[in-house]
């Protein structure tokens, strides 16, 4: 029998209306297959732990990632694979820090959440749960990812893109590992392979010494200035426009010349949901090379700013090793 821990964070997927007030409150997970009779019939031993307090995922800070990654840390040896429970938000911020903060992973860590909440009738969530769980009992997939409508996602590719109906994430650059219909089948060839040899480790610290700038039409100087001048900043997240364009305006690239040479690590990712930055194609991109921007390829929003609070928090990394690492893959986030 197959062993998991639940592990509920937050969000919507936990929560039940009283009945008395109707107002909403977490369900007791401890009693999770009260709720979800249907869990009776896997054949897996299911442990849980609830965070006290419950995070709303909007709340979500790098303080709680480490506290995931300390349940999961202390709770590896015991179970066979990992059902994380949170509101949809911030997931793909979560899961992405979660990929990239645990090193030599073997075992399935599987983020799932739901719309709407467990204890109505047309919830989302109870589909949401069991697939999930049945996906960490396989134990096909040892790496970090989201399941979400019947889709099994490399975390670290995700963004949340609808918020009304359930289909909520997208991988745009990355097809599915999973897609759940009658049977789970899963794209052997789109999973990661975890090196048997590889020790596993949780590397908890994150430096928020990092900033975005979304660059649109009309950005004034000063916004730029302020951003790029803040007291030990490390990296940025530069948002451009298509293949990785932005304003060739003198004052635009000299302050990111100036941001450049101070140390500060510019990473471009295009705004556009799906494709990948060529600074190669275009005037306006070839100047941003040109200064030392470095090309964040076809990853993700959320994976390029937790990757860069996750590199910068490493001890005794340098201008030029935090340069170089950002834009290699760690855990399949960037096409190569």
């Amino acid at each position: 029998m197959k062993r998991l821990l639940l592990i509920y964070t937050g969000g919507t997927i936990g929560m039940k209306a009283n009945a008395a007030t109707g107002a909403l409150h977490p369900v007791d997970f401890s009693e999770i297959e009260r709720e979800v009779p249907e869990l009776k019939k896997f054949n897996v031993a299911l442990d849980t732990i609830t965070f006290d307090p419950v995070i709303d995922s909007s709340n979500i800070e790098p303080l709680q990632w480490a506290e995931l990654g300390s349940i999961i840390e202390n709770n590896y040896d015991a179970y066979d694979g990992f059902v994380v429970l949170h509101g949809t938000d911030t997931m793909s911020y979560t899961a992405s820090a979660l990929s990239f903060m645990i090193s030599g992973l073997q075992k399935p860590i599987v983020f799932t959440g739901s719309q709407l909440p467990i204890g109505v009738l047309r919830t989302d969530g109870r589909e949401n749960l069991i697939s999930s769980i049945e996906v960490a009992a396989a134990g096909v997939v040892n790496e970090v990812t989201i399941f979400f409508q019947n889709m099994l996602l490399r975390a670290n590719r995700t963004t949340k893109y609808n918020s009304e109906y359930f289909n909520a994430f997208r991988s745009d650059n990355y097809p599915p590992l999973a897609v759940a219909g009658i049977n789970i089948d899963y794209n052997l060839n789109n999973i990661l392979r975890p090196n048997k040899m590889s020790r596993f480790e949780v590397a908890k610290e994150f430096s928020t010494d990092v900033a975005s700038l979304k660059i649109f039409p009309g950005l004034s100087p000063k916004f730029v200035e302020a951003v790029l001048s803040i007291e030990g900043l490390r990296g940025v997240v530069l948002e451009t426009f298509g293949a990785g364009n932005a304003p060739t305006q003198k004052w635009f690239v000299d302050a990111l010349r100036g941001a450049i040479e101070r140390g500060v690590v510019v990473l471009n990712v295009t705004q556009c949901a799906a494709g990948s930055v060529d600074m190669s194609l275009y005037e306006t991109g070839r100047e941003l090379l040109d200064i030392g921007v470095v090309s964040g390829g076809d990853i993700t929003f959320e994976s390029a700013i937790t990757k860069m609070m996750h590199l910068a928090a490493q001890k005794d990394i340098n201008y030029d090793r935090l340069k170089e690492r950002i834009k290699q893959p760690i855990r399949g986030e960037i096409t190569v």
